[in-house]
C-alpha cells in the first residue's frame, strides 16, 4: 500500500459472513462460559506473581526524584520528533528527507514496501521507533536501582515497547490494511477464529499456534532414524540407533537431552538430524528420551534424574554392547545433569565416560540472561504454588517463558500472520518441535530453579549433594568439547564459558554462529552458519573471542576429528538386540509421544 494506492474494496458474501459469525458467536459462548467456571475464588487470577507491579513503581518514585533528567529526556524526544515532522513534510512537499530513525536490518516487522513508499506509514514507523527507543533508554539510565530490578524493568519494558509496535494493528499495518480491502474483511473473520481456536486447545489460554500441527507425525515424518527402544524405567526410554557402516567406534555414544523439551531436536528430519549424522560417522548411537511426567512422579528429584537418566543408561549400553566405557554427549539441561554425573562418578571413581561433550550448557548461573528475570522468591514462590497443584509444572509454561526472549519472532509475528492476516502459519519441523512440549515434575524443577538459578549452588565446591555425595565440579577430568552460540538467549555464551576454568581436564570451546538451536542443528554441506575456534582458553571470554578464527562451515567435522581420539578402534558394526538387551518397540518410542496438553 502507498500513497497513491486506488484498490477497490471488496464486499463480503452476506451469507457467507453470517455462517463466519455463527460459528464464532457458538465458540466464543463456550470458551467464555469455561473461563468463568475456572476462575479461582476471591479474584486470585488478578495477583501480580512476577511483581511487575512493584518494580515499575519504584522505577517511577526513581524517576520523579530527578525531574531534572525526566525533563532532559523528554525535551530530546521531542526535539527527534520535530525533525520528524520536518522531514514528513519535506516529504509530503516532493522532496528528499532522510530517516530520524531506522529499524534494525534484522528487524522484519517492517519488512512490507509500504513502510518506506508511504510517507504516511514512514512517519507511523519512525515516529514509534523514536518512543521506543526514549521510553527504552529511559528506563534504562534510572538510577538507583538493584540488579534484579533494574533487569526486570529492562525485559518488561521491551516486551510493552514490542506489543505497542504498529505493526501489531490492524489501522497502524499497511499489509492487513491491504489485506483486508483485498479480501472484503475475510482476513479478520479467519483471525478471530483462530484466536479462539487458539483459546479453545490452550483451555482458555492463548495459545498460539506456530505452525501446521497436523503436518507433521513424530516417527512418521520427523524422528525417523531407525533403531530400536532397548531399556526403559520410570523416567526414560533408551533408544540404539541401527548402524549404517559396516564397523563403528569400540566405544558408544550416549546423548543426553534437556527434559525440558523432547529429544528428536536431534532428529528433525534426515537432512539436520544429528544422530542419523552421528551414526554415518560409525558411532554406536543411544539417545535418553525422557518421559513426560505427569502427577505420579511428582516426587521425582534431581538426583532421581541423574540416577535414572544417564548413570542407568550407561550400564544398559554395557548390557546391549558389552562396552563399560562411552562418549557422552549433554544439550542444555542434558549438559548441566552431564557435568553434575560427572562430579559424582568423580567421587565414586566411576571412570566410565571417557570424553564429555557439552551443547550450550549452563553450569555458572551467575549470568545467565535474561532468563534470570524470571527467578526471584516472588516469582519462584508463585511456579511452586502452581506446581504444587497437580504435581508439575504445565508444558505450556517454559516455552511462553521461552518465547518472551524472542517476542517479535515467536509471538507478534504469528499474531500479524494468524489473527491479523487471517493466514494458516507455515508447516515448520523445528516450530511443531518447539511446540511440543513437556511438563517438569515439582521436586526436580523447584530444587534446579533454586540452587542454580538463584543460588548458583553448582560451581561451590560440596555445596549440592546428590545421592548423598557432596559435589564438585573441579573434580571433573574427562576430556570435554564445548560447544555454545553465539546468540544464545538461553544459555549465553560469555556464561557458558566460565565453565572452560572450572573443569580439569583437557578442553575445546567452540562457538557457532546463530542461536541455542540453529547453531546446533547446523548440518555440514547446507550448513547456514560457521563457526569460531580457538585452542588457548583465556580467562576473560572477550579475549578467547578476540584470538578466535572464523570456520565458514559446520562445527559438526570438528567435533568428529575431536571425539574420534576417545572412539577407540573399529569393531562389527553391533544392531540393537545383539547384545542382553532385546528390543522393547521401534524407535523413537512411547514417551516421546506423550502430549502435555
Amino acid at each position: 500500500m502507498n500513497d497513491s494506492d486506488t484498490s477497490q474494496p471488496k464486499f463480503p458474501d452476506p451469507l457467507q459472513w453470517s455462517r463466519h459469525m455463527a460459528e464464532i458467536a457458538q465458540l466464543s459462548e463456550r470458551l467464555v462460559r469455561d473461563f468463568l467456571a475456572n476462575q479461582p475464588p476471591g479474584g486470585a487470577g488478578m495477583s501480580d506473581p512476577f511483581n511487575i507491579g512493584g518494580a515499575f513503581l519504584e522505577m517511577t518514585q526513581r524517576l520523579m526524584s530527578d525531574p531534572g533528567r525526566l525533563v532532559e529526556a523528554q525535551l530530546s524526544l521531542w526535539q527527534d520528533y520535530l525533525k520528524l515532522w520536518q522531514n514528513t513534510t519535506q516529504r509530503f512537499l516532493g522532496g528528499p528527507a532522510q530517516p530520524v530513525a531506522q529499524p534494525s536490518p534484522g528487524d522484519r516487522r517492517f519488512k512490507d514496501a509500504a513502510w518506506e513508499e508511504s510517507t504516511l506509514f514512514d512517519y507511523v514507523k519512525q515516529s514509534y521507533l523514536l518512543t521506543a527507543r526514549w521510553l527504552q533508554s529511559t528506563v534504562h539510565q534510572v538510577d538507583g536501582l538493584d540488579e534484579k530490578t533494574a533487569r526486570k524493568l529492562d525485559f518488561y519494558t521491551r516486551q510493552f515497547v514490542d506489543a505497542m509496535a504498529p505493526s501489531n494493528f490492524l489501522l497502524t499495518n499497511p499489509e492487513v490494511l491491504r489485506a483486508t480491502i483485498d479480501s472484503g474483511g475475510e482476513n479478520l473473520v479467519n483471525g478471530l477464529k483462530h484466536v479462539l481456536e487458539d483459546l479453545d486447545r490452550g483451555k482458555g489460554k492463548l495459545m498460539i499456534k506456530m505452525t501446521d500441527l497436523d503436518a507433521f507425525r513424530v516417527g512418521e515424518n520427523i524422528a525417523v532414524t531407525p533403531g530400536k527402544v532397548v531399556y526403559q524405567n520410570d523416567l526414560i526410554q533408551l533408544i540404539q540407533y541401527e548402524p549404517v557402516t559396516v564397523k563403528v567406534h569400540k566405544r558408544p555414544l550416549l546423548i543426553i537431552p534437556p527434559w525440558i523439551n523432547k529429544f528428536y531436536i536431534l532428529d528433525l528430519r534426515p537432512n539436520n538430524s544429528f544422530i542419523k549424522w552421528a551414526t554415518e560417522q560409525g558411532h554406536t548411537v543411544f539417545v535418553i528420551s525422557w518421559v513426560n511426567p505427569d502427577e505420579k512422579l511428582a516426587a521425582k528429584k534431581f538426583e532421581d534424574y541423574m540416577l535414572e537418566g544417564p548413570l542407568a543408561a550407561l550400564d544398559a549400553i554395557e548390557k546391549a554392547t558389552g562396552e563399560r566405557e562411552a562418549n557422552v554427549i549433554g544439550y542444555c539441561l542434558g549438559g548441566t545433569l552431564l557435568a553434575c554425573t560427572l562430579a559424582y562418578m568423580a567421587v565414586k571413581g566411576d571412570d566410565r565416560i571417557k570424553s564429555a561433550t557439552y551443547f550450550v550448557t549452563m553450569t555458572d548461573f551467575a549470568e545467565a540472561g535474561e532468563l534470570s528475570v524470571f527467578i526471584d522468591e516472588e516469582q519462584l514462590d508463585a511456579i511452586e504454588n502452581r506446581m504444587q497443584e497437580h504435581g508439575y509444572l504445565e508444558g505450556s509454561e517454559m516455552p511462553n517463558t521461552f518465547n518472551m526472549l524472542r517476542a517479535n519472532d515467536l509471538i507478534w509475528s504469528f499474531v500479524v500472520n494468524n489473527y491479523l492476516l487471517g493466514k494458516e502459519p507455515f508447516p515448520f519441523d523445528l516450530l511443531y518441535w518447539n511446540s511440543d512440549s513437556t511438563r517438569m515434575p515439582a521436586a526436580m524443577h523447584a530444587f534446579y530453579l533454586r540452587n542454580m538459578y538463584q543460588d548458583n549452588k553448582l560451581i561451590e565446591p560440596g555445596a549440592l549433594s546428590l545421592n548423598g555425595v557432596p559435589i564438585d565440579l573441579r573434580k571433573i577430568k574427562v576430556p570435554a568439547f564445548m560447544l555454545s552460540t553465539k546468540e544464545d538467549h538461553i544459555a549465553p555464551w560469555k556464561s557458558t564459558y566460565a565453565a572452560t576454568q572450572i573443569y580439569q581436564g583437557p578442553i575445546k570451546f567452540v562457538l557457532a554462529a546463530s542461536g541455542h538451536i540453529a547453531g546446533v542443528v547446523n548440518a555440514p554441506g547446507k550448513s547456514k552458519y560457521g563457526h569460531w575456534e580457538n585452542s588457548k582458553l583465556p580467562k576473560s571470554p572477550d579475549d578467547w573471542f578476540t584470538g578466535a578464527k572464523f570456520v565458514e562451515a559446520s562445527w559438526w567435522p570438528s567435533w568428529e576429528k575431536w571425539v574420534e581420539k576417545y572412539a577407540g578402534e573399529d569393531v562389527d558394526a553391533r544392531k540393537p538386540g545383539d547384545g542382553k538387551l532385546k528390543p522393547i518397540e521401534d524407535a523413537p518410542g512411547s514417551y516421546v509421544r506423550v502430549k502435555a496438553t
